[in-house]
C-alpha cells in the first residue's frame, strides 16, 4: 500500500453540488426566451383573460312583441331577465313561413338573432327607433311593441 503524500483526493460531494448548481443556473437560462426579460415570461405563461360578457340590447327584451312580415303578423312572447343577452321565444299561433319554429334569441355585435328549435338562425335583426327590423326570407320583417 502506497500512500499519496501531498495529494488530496477529490471531494465528490462537493463537486456534485457544484454540478447540480450549474445545471440549475443553466435550466433557469433555458426557459427564458431570447430577447424578453423574466418578468415578460411570466405574462406569456399566464392564461388569456376571459371573453367580454356580451352587451344587453338596447331595450329590455322580456314580454309580448308583434313580429311582422311581408306574409303575415303574429305575438311572439320573449322570456328574459333585464339586461340578459339571451333568452326563449313563445310564438303564438299563426306565425308565418318558418318563424313559427321561433325558439331562442340572443343578442349578438349589436344584433338581435332569433333561432328555431335546431338552433339554426331564422333572421338577424338591428335596433332602431324603438323596434327591431331587418331582412326575412320573404322581405323586410319588424319586431315591435
Amino acid at each position: 500500500m502506497t500512500a499519496h503524500v501531498g495529494r488530496k483526493q477529490p471531494n465528490s460531494a462537493k463537486i456534485a453540488t457544484l454540478l447540480a448548481i450549474a445545471l440549475a443556473i443553466l435550466a433557469g437560462c433555458a426557459t427564458q426566451h431570447p430577447n424578453t426579460s423574466p418578468d415578460e415570461d411570466a405574462a406569456a405563461s399566464s392564461p388569456p383573460p376571459s371573453p367580454a360578457k356580451p352587451s344587453p340590447p338596447p331595450t329590455d327584451l322580456g314580454g309580448k312583441w308583434k313580429f311582422t312580415t311581408g306574409s303575415g303578423s303574429c305575438l311572439m312572447a320573449f322570456s328574459a331577465n333585464p339586461g340578459a343577452a339571451d333568452g326563449t321565444i313563445a310564438p303564438a299561433g299563426g306565425c308565418p313561413g318558418a318563424f313559427f319554429t321561433s325558439r331562442k334569441w340572443s343578442y349578438e355585435h349589436d344584433r338581435l338573432i332569433l333561432r328555431d328549435h335546431k338552433g339554426n338562425v331564422l333572421v338577424e335583426l338591428s335596433f332602431a327607433d324603438g323596434h327591431f327590423q331587418g331582412q326575412g326570407p320573404t322581405g323586410a320583417v319588424t319586431l315591435a311593441r
